[in-house]
């Protein structure tokens, strides 16, 4: 994102916040925007998928695991902003605000007023991942400068980012269609595809967020290491998932209202108690906020780090390809 923002000055001299921004400033933009991390550590060498895998609390094979979980989704697609509220107790529309704040879409947008002529591609690639019903895209929308097309107001702002769908389960993207049909969003792109083998090219997009999705891939390396992948040097990484609470007091408790409140909720609610005891138990399952580090940086991304949301019910972790 840092170095299509500094080539798009380089080459037009665009204006920020009223001044010229020379093509002699790209330098010191790189310098004060660049993770600190100044070189990538080496692939490291990719070992063969297990046999086996956890889908919960349960050992099933590798192969099972994708067709289970696609089970899940289609049978909670049409819950599952009720299902999102019952796990964070409403919480998970403030998370993914922060999450799309931290991704730097509108910070792009205030800082680079692109002017893109009429069927013009516009600046910024954005991907999404396992969102398919649209709710961090609908955010990222917004901060691209594209409010005016979902809330009325005007319809000449910049559009500094196009955005990408991409999720393996067709049921969920269908919510997400009609739903941006609903709000006029109809220029995002919803695509089905899996997060291990991605259907896009190399270097294809410039920011890629995951919320509350990776810990639902089988082979979650496969899936940062073909993150890594399709984005473009300078492209910025934002994963959104529940995590591990360090306090006691407050761990035991999330715990007690998790697995007996929530399971039961979903029986009530969406008529499936076995997909939401899924949900509670993938939680626990999944990597701790330093374990999921070391997997980022052993598929190549540099400048990681990760911020408690919650006091650590949720984490968001961030990091760059270079």
């Amino acid at each position: 994102l840092v170095s299509k923002v500094v080539r798009l000055s380089e080459t037009h001299g665009r204006r920020l916040h009223g001044a010229v921004f020379s093509p002699s400033a790209a330098p010191r933009l790189r310098s004060l925007c660049r993770p600190s991390t100044s070189t990538a550590a080496p692939p490291q060498p990719v070992a063969p998928p297990p046999t086996t895998t956890h889908f919960g609390y349960e050992t099933v094979a590798t192969l099972e695991k994708a067709a289970r979980v696609r089970s899940v989704f289609s049978s909670v697609a049409e819950s599952y902003d009720v299902m999102n509220d019952l796990l964070s107790g409403g919480l998970h529309r403030l998370w993914k605000d922060e999450l799309v704040r931290r991704s730097g879409v509108a910070s792009a947008n205030l800082l680079v007023a692109v002017d893109v002529p009429a069927g013009g591609a516009p600046p910024l690639d954005v991907l999404d991942v396992a969102g398919g019903t649209g709710d961090v895209a609908f955010r990222h929308f917004e901060a691209a400068g594209l409010a005016g097309n979902i809330h009325g107001g005007p319809t000449n702002r910049p559009v500094c980012a196009a955005v990408t769908v991409c999720d393996i389960n067709p049921q969920m993207l269908q919510v997400g269609e009609a739903r941006a049909a609903e709000r006029g969003a109809t220029a995002i792109r919803f695509v089905e595809g899996d997060a291990e083998r991605l259907p896009f090219a190399d270097e294809e997009f410039d920011v890629y967020t995951i919320a509350f999705g990776l810990r639902n891939v089988t082979d979650v390396d496969a899936a940062l290491r073909d993150a890594h992948r399709v984005l473009r040097t300078g492209g910025h990484y934002l994963c959104l998932e529940f995590s591990r609470v360090p306090n006691d007091v407050l761990r035991n408790a999330y715990d007690a209202y998790s697995f007996n409140v929530i399971p039961k909720m979903g029986a009530a609610v969406a008529g499936d108690e076995a997909s939401y005891r899924y949900l509670v138990e993938s939680i626990r399952k999944f990597s701790d906020q330093s374990q999921l580090i070391t997997k980022m940086e052993n598929a190549g991304f540099v400048g990681c780090s990760y911020t408690n949301l919650a006091g650590g019910i949720v984490a968001i972790h961030e990091g760059w390809k270079i």
